[in-house]
């Protein structure tokens, strides 16, 4: 009697495609011939899950599973391709072993080399500027360590008046197949990894990579209004290919130092400025400098607070590729007077004395809604 598929497989018969496809994988890894040489009983069982698996995945036999059992397959039903591997069709049980066994055959499916060309790797730079400079944008140098082009090969890796030849092995497709008992396993070419060519004469200069370390001057142009983190990618400035192959990407990460006086956000700049108790008490003008290299004025009239803000529109930093352009904001902080000379705690003795609610509203509100909360006489 023909054992169940979902037994075989070890799941449930509500069990959806990626439950199938976790259970086979488990247990292909445990059953897979390379793991078991010799081992027919393995072997086997390889075979009945493999069987279970190509069956399960295709809606249209399960289906017909689900309804009829074993005999669905049985007599040329469903064409006669559930009992074994013919039926997995192109890209079918080849596909899937390749994905779920890639780990086992040395990183699974690869990309086919195209006469043994690689691309180069992409370079990170990281680049630190100043608030001013985000502000205006800038063209800045940078010297990169990089893989550039053999200029001796051309980058082919080989002697000059020589060339690459043709695998011998794999026959220029970089991939060879062996046998693994009843079916075949494609693998990375062992002679030339994967290339398709061999380099039996390499350059002296770069010994056959195609390919010399160097450090590259770039000019890398940073548009004002830049911001903190900000990535910049220049195209083909990274490492060069294999043996001629294209080269990579240069990424500039970019950060922003922290300014003295300012803080950024978005398009916005905000500045704390400490004034005296009588400026904020009279009134008065100051001066704060920007980014634009002027001075805007800023007039604090009387009975200023602290906390205050002021807005100087148009004073924050450009936005990034457009005209617009943030506001300054300006935080004033109140700076109570220290190391006070005997006349001067005596005038503000004196004028403590010859104050009134009026003169403090917030805190002699703030003081009698406390008394009327908490019922204090």
């Amino acid at each position: 009697m023909k054992r169940d598929l979902y037994e075989t497989l070890g799941v449930g018969k509500t069990a959806d495609e990626k439950e199938l496809k976790g259970a086979f994988r488990k247990l292909a890894m445990k059953y897979h011939p390379d793991k078991n040489p010799g081992d027919a009983e393995a072997e086997k069982t390889f075979k009945d899950i493999s069987h279970a698996y190509e069956t399960l995945k295709d809606p249209q036999k399960r289906a017909a599973y689900d309804r009829y059992g074993h005999a669905a397959f049985e007599n040329g039903g469903m064409g006669g391709g559930g009992g074994g591997f013919g039926g997995a069709g192109a890209g079918g049980f080849s596909d899937i072993f390749e994905d779920i066994f890639g780990e086992m055959m040395g990183g699974g499916r690869q990309r086919r080399s195209s006469g043994g060309r690689e691309r180069g790797a992409d370079l990170r730079y990281n680049m630190e500027i100043s608030l001013e400079e985000a502000y205006s944008g800038k063209t800045a140098q940078i010297r990169v360590p990089t893989s550039i082009t053999c200029d001796v090969c051309s980058g082919s890796g080989a002697k000059p008046g020589t060339k690459p030849q043709t695998c011998g092995t794999c026959q220029g497709s970089g991939r060879v197949r062996a046998a693994q008992g009843f079916f075949s396993i494609e693998r990375t070419c062992p002679t030339c990894h994967g290339r398709g060519q061999t380099i039996t004469d390499p350059c002296g200069k770069c010994h056959g990579q195609g390919r010399v370390t160097e450090e590259r001057s770039l000019s890398v142009n940073i548009p004002a209004g830049i911001e903190d983190g900000t990535r910049i990618r220049l195209s083909g400035e990274g490492e060069a290919g294999l043996r001629g192959g294209p080269a990579g990407d240069l990424y500039i990460f970019l950060s922003v130092k922290p300014h003295e006086f300012y803080q950024r956000d978005g398009a916005d700049l905000y500045c704390s400025v400490p004034i005296s108790m009588t400026t904020a008490a009279l009134g008065g003008k100051f001066d704060v400098a920007t980014l634009d290299g002027t001075k805007s004025r800023v007039s604090v009239p009387e009975g200023t607070q602290a906390g205050k803000q002021f807005r100087l529109k148009g004073k924050g930093m450009p936005v990034l590729r457009s005209s617009q352009i943030g506001d300054l904001y300006i935080q004033i902080q109140i700076e109570t007077p220290q190391k006070l000379t005997k006349r001067q705690r005596e005038l503000l003795r004196e004028f403590e004395e010859l104050s009134s609610k009026d003169n403090n509203p917030e805190s002699a509100g703030f003081f009698s809604r406390m008394k009327d909360f908490f019922d204090i006489e």
